[in-house]
């Protein structure tokens, strides 16, 4: 017998002990299947529905929330048994369906007319229609107690009579369906930037993005607050203060401790040198040890990003200095703009010089952030799964922006714009994210560049002209408190910005968060053209305690404006689904395919390529090349 691997020009005549000479091109037995074999998966996956896919952005800290707004699985069950169910089914009947799904279990409603067979072929229908739409196979998502009824009834077969007479078995069939429809309902996860801050609860939130049953499935873009957090992690010194001077802002104390930090000299320092009532300024920490941690933190970050501002003239941010300012108006006694004038540690000759024990305590924190393992596991997920941009189903996501100018170019940052720019970040974030892993040296270059994409104007993470948190705290005038947003929302009301930025990443979309939409206020997630998308609506508690998500079906592209906490509870007290408002951004006269979107075009190249490879095989054949099956029927 010819084995596959035979080559099937090497018969060896059973006269003569010489082997025949192979002719040149031969093809070895089983090569053409596999080509064709691949072929054949290649073009099932280009004629299948592009995945469902949900957008989330800024999340911040909100890890009850996130976890309980995702078990609902953001109200797209509804909307996908609306895509998988005939148009006469009303919407009664399918909030009933959607009802049984999130109860895992059937109940009796007088006002429908479904009994329990109804329901069954039901939930049935809703699986097929992710299954046959999405490559699913049944038995990765079915456990195998029901395995063989179900698949018989995802191929119209007949089942036993005991499925439609027994209750106890429809209902426990109904159960495992609805297991089974919950589970693939989702197939694709986009998050647009900013876990950390605010919030008590980053560290859940990463935990469930990055777990085996949801890592594989989500695509992740850093945002501004990440960007501190592992600007931190890098060893730069300002960030470090910075991101414990946010986290004290908000009294955030248990997810310290849960991260093991030691804080204890810090709040001995800050206690004795801030106590709680020489903090006059605008401080936001409740306690009063989070006050005198959140101005202890504060000072030694000024004095310290002054350094890197200084160190770094390109990066053009002189008019963030202040310390030398505030230096001159303690010594003159002249302090009728400041709210706090209790400025123990600054040197009136030297105002950015740490004292000794200020110094002790940056040390002594940097140490922590360079070798506190639970931090490493969290920031791990950011340096190897995170991205400055993803490009997604014909989207472009990004945190923030693209740097842009006031007549709607490219701004320039680095000797670099556009994508390029964004490409070579994320390079720059790769080599910081490497050694962080392997405890190896920084660059000092890369740890200041995060301090810029925290807060500089030109970094795709921020895109206001200044972060004034010197003002916000010290100054009385208001005017000082205001952080102009520089051109990005401007130039995309315009074609022209938006046709530029869609050329340079070859997409047809752009998806982003970072400022929130004020929903309550008439404020709308996309624009009219339905080309830009912004899905921050203020998840978190200090925003507007909403938030948006956005949803892309095969069939539709909408967003939802997600429940406030409030609205939830009152919701599941009732035991009934938190009311969701729906923003329709567009409508597909036919299912999209993964052939309509860039990752389609990538594989209609793999496939034109094998296709090519077949056809030379053929040729040959057809020069005299005896062919696979010839050689296996002879033999």
């Amino acid at each position: 017998m010819v084995t596959p691997n035979t080559d099937i020009s090497d018969n060896t005549d059973t006269n003569t002990t010489a082997p025949r000479q192979q002719p040149q091109g031969h093809i070895k037995v089983g090569e053409i299947d596999q080509l064709v074999n691949k072929l054949l998966q290649l073009e099932s996956a280009l004629n299948a529905n592009i995945p469902t896919t949900l957008w989330i952005s800024d999340l911040h800290g909100e890890g009850d929330r996130f976890k309980s707004i995702l078990r609902g699985r953001f109200g797209m069950l509804y909307q996908t048994c609306r895509e998988a169910l005939p148009n006469t089914f009303s919407s009664e009947k399918i909030q009933y369906l959607v009802r049984i799904i999130r109860r895992n279990e059937y109940f009796k409603d007088e006002a429908i007319t479904m009994d329990i067979q109804d329901t069954i072929l039901c939930l049935v229908e809703v699986l097929k229609y992710k299954i046959s739409n999405r490559m699913y196979q049944v038995h990765e998502i079915i456990k195998p107690e029901f395995r063989d009824a179900i698949t018989r009834l995802l191929a119209g077969l007949p089942v036993p009579d005991p499925i439609f007479e027994e209750e106890i078995i429809s209902r426990r069939l109904i159960a495992h369906l609805s297991v089974a429809v919950r589970d693939i309902l989702l197939d694709r996860i986009e998050v647009v930037g900013d876990i950390f801050d605010r919030g008590a609860q980053p560290d859940k939130i990463i935990r469930i993005l990055s777990s085996p049953y949801y890592r594989g499935i989500v695509d992740y873009v850093y945002g501004n607050h990440d960007i501190l957090w592992m600007g931190a992690a890098s060893g730069n010194l300002s960030l470090i203060a910075e991101t414990l001077r946010i986290t004290c802002r908000y009294d955030h104390f248990e997810l310290m401790n849960r991260l093991k930090f030691d804080t204890r000299r810090l709040a001995e320092f800050a206690s004795a040198t801030y106590p709680a009532e020489k903090v006059t300024g605008k401080f936001k920490a409740r306690t009063d040890l989070g006050r005198s941690m959140e101005k202890a933190l504060a000072i030694i970050q000024f004095k310290l990003e002054e350094r890197t501002i200084r160190d770094n003239p390109e990066y053009d941010m002189s008019s963030r200095l202040w310390l030398e300012k505030l230096a001159s108006m303690l010594a003159a006694g002249d302090t009728k703009g400041l709210n706090d004038n209790h400025f123990p540690t600054i040197n009136r000759g030297d105002p950015l010089a740490l004292t000794d024990e200020e110094q002790e305590i940056i040390d002594d924190l940097a140490q922590q952030f360079a070798t506190n393992t639970k931090l490493k596991r969290l920031l791990g997920y950011f340096f190897t799964d995170g991205k400055t941009y993803h490009i997604h189903s014909n989207t472009l996501n990004i945190h923030a922006l693209v740097p842009s100018t006031a007549d709607g170019q490219f701004d320039e940052f680095m000797g670099r714009r556009g994508k390029n720019l964004l490409d070579n970040i994320q390079d720059m974030i790769g080599r910081v994210g490497k050694n962080y892993l392997e405890g190896k040296q920084q660059v000092k270059r890369d740890q200041d560049l995060f301090f810029y994409l925290w807060c500089g104007p030109k970094s795709p993470f921020f895109g206001k002209h200044a972060m004034k948190t010197f003002e916000r705290y010290f100054l009385l005038d208001p005017e000082s408190h205001v952080e102009n947003t520089l051109y990005w929302k401007d130039n995309m009301q315009t074609k022209a910005f938006k046709k530029k930025l869609l050329e340079e990443f070859g997409v047809q979309r752009v998806v982003f968060g970072h400022t929130p939409v004020n929903y309550m206020k008439g404020a709308r997630m996309a624009s009219e053209d339905g080309v830009a998308i912004n899905v921050d609506g203020g998840f978190a508690e200090a925003y507007y305690n909403r938030g948006h998500s956005l949803v892309h079906t095969p069939h539709q592209l909408y967003g939802i404006i997600l429940p406030t906490p409030t609205e939830i509870k009152e919701a599941m007290q009732k035991l009934e689904s938190a009311p969701l408002d729906i923003e329709l951004i567009d409508e597909f006269s036919h299912p999209m395919k993964i052939r309509d979107t860039i990752e389609g075009k990538a594989l209609m190249e793999q496939r034109d390529k094998i296709m090519q490879k077949i056809r030379e095989f053929a040729t040959i054949n057809g020069h005299g090349q005896t062919s696979t099956t010839e050689t296996a029927a002879r033999d």
